[in-house]
């Protein structure tokens, strides 16, 4: 037996060729009309039609690089410390009142809301103009 005597046991069978007329009808399981129905039909994706929707923002897109401070009322110092004890912002964080900000120590910032009848030195802290003259009323130094 040589390879030209060979013959298939089974017959070929063709693919069924759609959209081209023929055995299935004019509109061979395409529907009638429409993008869907035509012959190179490029459908846009869905999450495109999403992104068009997104409203456009003017302006740049970025948060502002200076934080702000914490803020901390002399009515809340009065309570937390005793008679001439030094503030610092560490002082603050170990006693619980501030707290870091992403890992880092935050810049603190003093006002003068309630009343302050300790002497307390503050070191390294911004504060109002409120604030630091109720500290020197009441006896304390602002350095």
């Amino acid at each position: 037996m040589q390879l030209h005597q060979i013959s298939p046991t089974k017959k070929q069978k063709s693919k069924r060729r759609v959209g081209r007329g023929g055995k299935r009808g004019t509109y061979s399981g395409r529907g009638v009309k429409g993008q869907k129905s035509r012959a190179g039909r490029k459908m846009r994706p869905e999450w495109r039609d999403v992104l068009k929707r997104i409203p456009k923002r003017r302006g740049y897109k970025f948060k502002s690089i200076q934080e702000k401070p914490c803020i901390l009322n002399l009515g809340d110092l009065n309570s937390a410390f005793k008679e001439n004890e030094l503030i610092t912002a560490g002082v603050l964080l170990n006693k619980g009142l501030i707290n870091k900000i992403k890992g880092r120590m935050p810049e603190v910032k003093i006002l003068g809301d309630g009343e302050l009848n300790k002497k307390l030195d503050f070191k390294g802290l911004k504060m109002s103009a409120s604030a630091k003259s109720k500290i020197e009323r009441a006896g304390g130094k602002v350095n």
